[in-house]
């Protein structure tokens, strides 16, 4: 490598909630977490708005998504591809 190292990105996979912007997407992140005392597992959501240069992607389909440059004000993010 050069004397400037390659940051990986940061990938993620959640579902499509909304497509009624235009190139965009938001995409509905799932997690698990454990409660630190009762040690009970929950789940925490998180959407994100994507990039879609192609409008392609319709509702509850399940993407990958990618960390990119800011596109926007508030899109930080951009669809790769559509899981089966």
């Amino acid at each position: 490598m050069t004397d400037v190292q390659q940051k990986s990105k940061r990938r993620l996979i959640g579902t499509v909630v909304s497509n009624k912007m235009v190139k965009t997407v938001v995409v509905k992140v799932d997690r698990t977490v454990m409660h630190f005392k009762y040690k009970k597992r929950y789940t925490v959501s998180q959407t994100y708005k994507a990039h879609d240069e192609s409008g392609t992607f319709s509702p509850g389909d399940k993407v990958e998504i990618e960390e990119t440059r800011p596109i926007s004000k508030s899109k930080r993010w951009r669809v790769i591809s559509k899981l089966k």
